[in-house]
């Protein structure tokens, strides 16, 4: 498995402790930035991790910022990324089983180290269920591709 992850200044320590905690499992992580907690802006990142895993270059994204939701907003701006934010393992679980969420956001000063790692592992860890959420997502693709010109 192959993982894009960034962050922004907000994000950048739990960037760092969810890469090792993945590179000890041996999944190949690539960091697309920030490298420091020197203030920077979201949108950036958000777009360089969105790319690489629509391109399918990445099987998943996982971005990182002060809350997790404005990095979201602006990954969610690219057609094809259904990323989604997690502050628990039940909805890390839910959001991949049912809705193929393709990236995850977390926020640094919302979750804890421990759990982020637990939400982190659970998001990768479960697969698309498929059958009757197949066709919800094909009408998730369907409004973007209406309204995403």
């Amino acid at each position: 498995m192959r993982i894009a992850i960034g962050s922004d200044h907000g994000g950048f320590n739990l960037k760092n402790d969810i890469i090792k905690h993945l590179e000890a499992k041996g999944i190949e992580v690539k960091d697309f930035g920030t490298d420091s907690t020197e203030s920077c802006d979201y949108p950036e990142f958000a777009e360089k991790v969105a790319k690489e895993v629509v391109a399918k270059n990445f099987e998943l994204g996982i971005l990182i910022c002060g809350t997790g939701i404005g990095i979201g907003i602006a990954a969610n701006k690219v057609p094809g990324v259904r990323a989604a934010l997690c502050s628990d393992t039940f909805s890390a679980h839910a959001c991949r089983e049912h809705n193929n969420a393709n990236i995850l956001t977390m926020g640094e000063r919302v979750v804890g180290k421990g759990l982020a790692l637990d939400i982190v592992d659970t998001f990768i860890s479960t697969n698309f269920e498929g059958g009757r959420h197949e066709r919800r997502v094909n009408q998730i693709s369907e409004l973007e591709n209406k309204y995403c010109k």
